[in-house]
């Protein structure tokens, strides 16, 4: 492989690193064009590549290509997004013509499970949304930048340092340990807020709210040896594989947002001016953020990947940071990060609430996208022994997220022992769902915690009458 595309994904999140770095000290409008320079200079590029190098520094300011155009307003245009545009996931021209140099089957195609890439040798990759489920597998699998996913960071800039806006970071359960052994969430509360974040919030609360949410509904759906029931909470690649390829299905999903949603719509309730930022291992999560059914409860959405090159570029060592903990959430609520996380979470609540159930919780748990369809195949064909049906896109569930710092072996293991460090061990035991359940009320809470679609308020209908 030519040496300009050796080891790229990394060249490319030092590329952010360099414009993050400029865009902190504000003078990145100006610094633009040499940075141009820095890069060609930096890993071999020549100036036939500086179409490339101008795209990849446009897409990592959370802007789309523009092929052969020199710099203008991009600054002036990123820095007062209110939002990144869709798509997401968006294609650089220039890089390849290399790939068929060196692959005669091309990685990114490779990756797609659901043939989403229309592939023709003379333009590379033409990404068909209404097949994508944004898993962002081509991303990580394309050796030569061609494929990238949007960065949000240089929109929030100004709202981090103007202290007349509030603007809160919501963690992912599966943020432990990603920026090393011994960071502590206390240690990443406080360089967050060093940043200007107003505070840190576990989305595992948030979890603990629709877990509850989720076990009432189970227990009142499922009433037969026929029923099942499908979880719709975290993961956007199993609702858009429902969604996209098993609509008949939809039905059975439940109707409800995931967390890092209930996260943003909730904080709004009580912080209506607030904005909000997920921090996440997802590059699907940034794409969900932007479903035009949920627009406006996330701002925007970072992934570990990037947060780790922020705090590289604005010199932040978390060893150094005070130890502000907080315990927000349940073990049930933390384990959401990994596989089987939500079964065993609302099983814990179905068992206290419905202690003498004649049919029993049987969950099935899968990870990875070939799993995940091998599953949807199944109950389309009556075929699965089991009513609680959770799907993860990524295998090991979120901790195997394309956008993690560690291994997934090691971060489940993490998990799993931050989970039992919790002083709550239910959703049910979370005086923090309690307090917020009851300032909200009931009502407003089922109206807040809906995603609205037509088949989930059928399915929600059938809740009420039962």
């Amino acid at each position: 492989m030519d040496s300009r595309f050796n080891d790229f994904q990394n060249k490319r999140m030092e590329i952010f690193r360099e414009v993050v770095s400029r865009a902190w000290n504000g003078t990145l409008k100006k610094d633009l064009p040499t940075l141009v320079e820095k890069i060609r200079h930096d890993y071999n590029f020549t100036n036939e590549d500086d179409s490339f190098i101008r795209d990849q520094v446009r897409v990592v300011m959370g802007l789309n290509p523009k092929g052969d155009v020199e710099f203008s307003d991009e600054f002036d245009i990123a820095s007062k997004l209110k939002a990144v545009e869709q798509p997401i996931v968006t294609k650089i021209d220039g890089a390849c013509k290399e790939c068929h140099e060196v692959y005669e089957e091309v990685p990114c195609r490779d990756s797609c499970k659901y043939e989403a890439h229309i592939y023709r040798r003379s333009e590379g990759p033409i990404i068909e949304n209404n097949k994508c489920l944004n898993c962002g597998k081509c991303v990580v699998n394309c050796p030569f930048g061609a494929i990238a996913d949007k960065i949000e960071f240089i929109p929030m800039v100004e709202m981090l340092k103007n202290k007349d806006t509030q603007v809160f970071a919501t963690v992912a359960p599966s943020i432990v340990g990603q920026f090393g052994d011994d960071i502590t969430m206390g240690q990443l509360r406080s360089a967050l807020k060093l940043m200007g974040f107003e505070d840190m919030v576990e989305v595992a609360l948030f979890a603990d709210i629709l877990t509850i949410k989720e076990a009432f509904e189970f227990d009142h759906l499922v009433t037969s040896e026929d029923d099942f029931y499908i979880t719709s909470c975290c993961c956007p690649v199993w609702v858009n594989l429902v969604e996209k390829h098993y609509p008949k299905l939809l039905e059975k999903m439940a109707p409800s947002i995931s967390p890092m949603i209930a996260s943003g719509r909730i904080l709004k309730e009580f912080y209506p001016n607030a904005k909000i930022v997920f921090i996440g291992p997802c590059i699907a999560k940034k794409a969900e953020a932007k479903d035009e059914r949920l627009k406006g409860d996330i701002d925007f959405v970072l992934t570990y990947r990037e947060l780790d090159e922020i705090f590289k570029a604005l010199n932040i060592n978390l060893k150094e940071m005070p130890n502000d903990e907080k315990d927000q959430a349940s073990f049930g609520g933390r384990v959401y990060a990994r596989t089987g996380g939500v079964s065993f979470s609302v099983k814990t609540v179905v068992n206290r609430i419905a202690p003498r159930r004649l049919i029993k919780f049987k969950p099935k748990k899968v990870d990875g996208i070939a799993e995940c369809k091998e599953v949807l195949d199944d109950l389309m064909n009556g075929k699965v022994d089991a009513n609680f049906i959770e799907g993860m896109g990524c295998k090991g569930g979120c901790v195997g997220g394309p956008r993690t710092n560690i291994d997934v072996d090691k971060a489940t293991h993490i998990v799993n022992e931050f989970g039992e460090d919790s002083l709550i061990m239910t959703p049910f035991d979370n005086m923090n769902v309690m307090k917020i359940l009851k300032n909200l009320g009931l009502n407003k809470a089922e109206q807040i915690l809906q995603k609205n679609r037509v088949s989930q308020l059928l399915a929600r209908e059938r809740v009420h009458k039962s």
